[in-house]
């Protein structure tokens, strides 16, 4: 992995130092905690290249007013040669403008770069386990998985371009009665396919991708089990068909670009008696004792409610409202007791733990952060760092209406059917156009739609536009070069200042685990190589290519080429494709 110190870093690096000296010159106190001072682009570009809030959040421990300590600040920064004027704005912000130089450099730097050019050492090979889609082996992928599915496959790729080593997991849901309700609807589907004819009642899975798991096992077993009572197929039938599922499964996020690298089970989890080992190890450290809910609150208890002991996980030691049962009154675990052994079983593997997780499950964040904390911390730790990110559900529209769509599914519109129809890029860009936990509308004309209202065809358009350009180019006999880049002016530098935002970019979205500020950023980047590729329209001087002048061609040919670069690696950490045409 290639490393440089980017430009936003060399000059936080910059102000460290001046900082360092004022603390020598007994201007700011001895120890004084610089970890809130920032270096950013300024909201209006006219202000400068570079702000930096050191003085107004250094103030208070200089004991002095914010413009006076921006002035001791400036008074240092105005002696650097690359910088070529310091302001101070407002209250105390420092607005820094940096020598053109300093640019051209960064440009150098992109082009040398390459692929390379953002990715970080940030997470120096600490190992972060991402949990995401852990759909219920019950059906095919639907559109309701589909986002949870981009946001984490996205964030596991922004996290290892950060440098990050990533456990990419799938938690199987395999032991719960839901998968039962799986066995006996393929059961209806084996009797099926030996020519019986059946309804499916409520209550079991009527879609036709059941058909081919019933077809297999009549052809493998006979009628065998036509007949026969539950208990004699109910374990076999079960075990085949959430193999057949997580096959479907498989295949469905394949053509997402979806990839796990662990497939963990609940069902082999409880086997294997690691359950049970998390319940004894959670009891000899205090964390599980034996007690007796109390009644539900807020109204009378039901006429067939009683008090009955069970074993709680003290959670309210860490922010929860109530302590946690992890058994039912039968002895069965219950959902909250196998996912804090699971994420008891994660935690061994990695340093953090990120769970992407549906919006109807905010109910549980509380307590399963609270059982990870305790978990790892129990032996006088700091907890592993544990984050869960709620993706809201995605509305279908289509001619400004609902959208139903639903060919095998039963009553739902399956992720394959939606990928056919636009396209893997338009699917995984346009899910990371919003925060996550925003509702999102996904309408099927506005994702194919060639404006600047559809971010996926815009930020593609932007890297065919400079490809077709290079070729052009090609076949005029002209080539990108360095040797005159100093003929670029106010215009080519403002693309170069924002390509250089983004290494920046890559190490916040990552440092927050939200990868759609990568999406965000492409949206601007884009935005401003085709306002600079508008002026030509109308000024031919301004044009990449201007064919009586091959020295500020060639200039503008490697800027173009350099900010494709860029285009191409945000992409790729999204699982985009970067087009070469339009």
């Amino acid at each position: 992995m290639t490393q440089t110190k980017t430009l936003y870093a060399a000059y936080a690096a910059l102000i460290e130092s001046v900082l360092t000296e004022l603390v020598g010159e007994g201007v700011l106190p001895a120890g004084t905690s610089l970890a809130n001072v920032t270096l950013e682009p300024p909201r209006d570009p006219a202000h400068g290249d570079l702000a930096t809030n050191a003085a107004m959040v250094l103030a208070k421990a200089a004991g002095m007013n914010p413009r006076a300590l921006a002035e001791a600040i400036t008074a240092k920064l105005a002696k650097l040669p690359s910088i070529t004027s310091v302001d101070i704005a407002g209250p105390g912000f420092i607005n820094l403008r940096l020598a053109p130089e300093i640019w051209l450099d960064e440009l150098r730097a992109i082009a040398r770069l390459g692929a390379e050019y953002g990715r970080s050492a940030m997470g120096g090979g600490r190992v972060v386990n991402v949990e995401y889609v852990s759909a219920n082996p019950t059906g095919p992928m639907h559109m309701g998985h589909c986002r949870g599915a981009v946001v984490g496959d996205a964030l596991s790729s922004l996290l290892e371009f950060a440098g990050h080593r990533v456990i990419r997991e799938y938690y199987v849901n395999d032991a719960g009665a839901q998968v039962d309700v799986l066995a006996r609807s393929v059961h209806m589907r084996y009797r099926e396919a030996l020519g019986e004819s059946i309804t499916i009642p409520e209550g079991l899975y009527p879609g036709d991708y059941l058909v081919p798991v019933g077809e297999a096992l009549a052809a493998e077993f006979g009628d065998r089990y036509a007949a026969a009572p539950e208990s004699e197929w109910l374990v076999l039938f079960r075990t085949r068909a959430v193999a057949a599922m997580m096959d479907m499964i498989r295949a469905d996020l394949a053509q997402l670009g979806i990839r796990h690298d662990l497939f963990s089970s609940e069902a082999e989890l409880q086997a294997s008696g690691k359950v049970d080992a998390a319940e004894k190890w959670l009891r000899d450290h205090d964390l599980v004792y034996d007690g007796v809910l109390e009644a539900p609150k807020g109204k009378a208890p039901p006429e067939d409610w009683e008090p009955v002991e069970l074993p709680l996980f003290r959670s309210t030691r860490f922010g929860d409202d109530q302590d946690r049962p992890i058994k039912k009154s039968n002895g069965a675990w219950t959902y909250f007791g196998a996912d804090l052994a699971y994420h008891f079983q994660k935690a061994q593997d990695a340093d953090a733990l990120v769970d992407i997780w549906g919006a109807d499950h905010a109910g549980t964040v509380k307590r399963i952060k609270a059982a990870v904390a305790a978990l790892t911390s129990a032996d006088g730790g700091e907890p592993k760092p544990f984050e869960v990110k709620l993706v809201q559900m995605v509305q279908l529209m289509k001619g400004g209406q609902p959208f139903k769509m639903s060919k095998r599914a039963g009553n739902f519109v399956t992720l394959a059917d939606v990928v056919e129809m636009v396209g893997k890029d338009v699917v995984r860009f346009t899910m990371l156009t919003r925060k996550p936990d925003a509702q999102m509308d996904f309408d099927f004309d506005k994702v194919v739609e060639a404006s600047k209202d559809n971010p996926v065809f815009y930020v593609q358009y932007a890297h065919a536009r400079i490809r077709s350009t290079l070729r052009k180019a090609a076949d005029m006999g002209l080539t990108p070069s360095d040797a005159a880049l100093d003929r670029l002016g106010p215009e080519e530098l403002a693309l170069v200042a924002r390509a250089a935002q983004f290494p920046r970019e890559i190490e916040a979205a990552a440092r927050a685990r939200e990868p759609h500020r990568v999406a965000f950023y492409l949206y601007d980047l884009a935005a401003d190589l085709h306002s600079f590729w508008n002026l030509g329209n109308d000024r031919p001087e301004k044009r990449f290519i201007v064919e009586q002048d091959a020295g500020l061609t060639a200039a503008r040919l490697f800027l173009a080429d350099a900010i494709g670069q860029v285009i191409r690696g945000g992409l790729g950490v999204l699982g985009v494709e970067a087009v070469e045409t339009m």
